[in-house]
């Protein structure tokens, strides 16, 4: 709830979460480092750097859910969330496309230059087309198709973006019940779209031999689809939060913005789905 009679700008106490993300961050470096070099203590900074991190969100964003309610949050601050948050799925949206950009780059530039080289400059049994792997790489592998689990995926996230719009309608008209039962289904939705990604990613090590280890489409093909799967699970997580907060009664018609910022990365993940589904898995 919001406090908009006042334009004040609320200003927190000095507050240690910010120091303790950091230390959550350089325990997850270091760990990564270490396990990169196969060194044990990696495993462990991992561990450690994950739950100190854990432990920064809930109590961070615990702090916020409890000012927001007290409604030390003026119009003010409501108008710097929106534009973090802007800013915030502008840089997720530069982050895939640097992914696509070099997906881009390799199917439409590199491997057609490839061809126009002396095919005795290239490795054996060379062919420039889409997909390929790269030198040194003699496992063959099959590629992913667009229909079955992937058409499937891509209508759950499509009908997740309705059922959110629709919770955020019933929300807008005060009608707390549709707006419980569609972030519900919301939340299902984002479930069992894992849970597909999942039992895909255990088919195509298992039957189609497609490893993050297949060269350029397997590195591009799992670094794209693992990084949006990460991107649904916390905005899943995300969606549990926001679903437990409106069974609470946390939001009004009129202040909700805490909805609207969730809502908008659900949307984000959608819209990234599409360009994969029809970049990675159609064409």
């Amino acid at each position: 709830m919001s406090n908009a009679s006042t334009d004040r700008y609320y200003l927190p106490q000095p507050s240690t979460w910010p120091i303790t993300g950091s230390i959550a961050l350089g325990l997850l470096g270091f760990g990564a480092a270490f396990s990169v070099n196969r060194l044990a203590a990696g495993y462990v900074l991992l561990a450690l750097g994950f739950a100190v991190l854990i432990y920064m969100m809930f109590g961070w964003f615990g702090t916020v859910v409890r000012e927001s309610v007290a409604g030390k949050y003026n119009d003010r601050v409501d108008v710097s969330f929106r534009w973090g948050m802007s800013w915030f799925i502008f840089s997720e949206v530069m982050f895939f496309g640097a992914f696509f950009g070099a997906l881009y780059y390799m199917r439409v530039l590199s491997v057609p230059w490839l061809g126009e080289v002396d095919q005795k400059l290239i490795w054996p049994d060379f062919a420039p087309g889409w997909p390929i792997a790269g030198p040194g790489i003699s496992e063959k592998f099959t590629p992913m198709g667009a229909f079955g689990i992937p058409a499937l995926n891509t209508l759950l996230l499509l009908s997740s973006g309705v059922t959110i719009t629709l919770a955020h309608w019933a929300l807008k008209k005060g009608n707390r019940g549709a707006l419980i039962g569609w972030m519900f289904a919301t939340v299902a939705l984002g479930i069992t779209f894992l849970g597909f990604q999942a039992y895909e990613y255990g088919h195509a090590y298992s039957d189609l031999n497609l490893k993050l280890t297949s060269g350029a489409y397997g590195a591009t093909f799992y670094m794209l689809t693992g990084f949006h799967g990460f991107h649904v699970t916390i905005g899943t997580i995300m969606l549990i939060v926001i679903l437990a907060r409106c069974i609470a009664g946390h939001f009004t018609p009129e202040h909700h913005f805490a909805f609207e910022g969730v809502s908008w990365y659900w949307h984000f993940v959608d819209v990234v789905w599409l360009f994969l589904f029809i970049f990675v898995y159609w064409l």
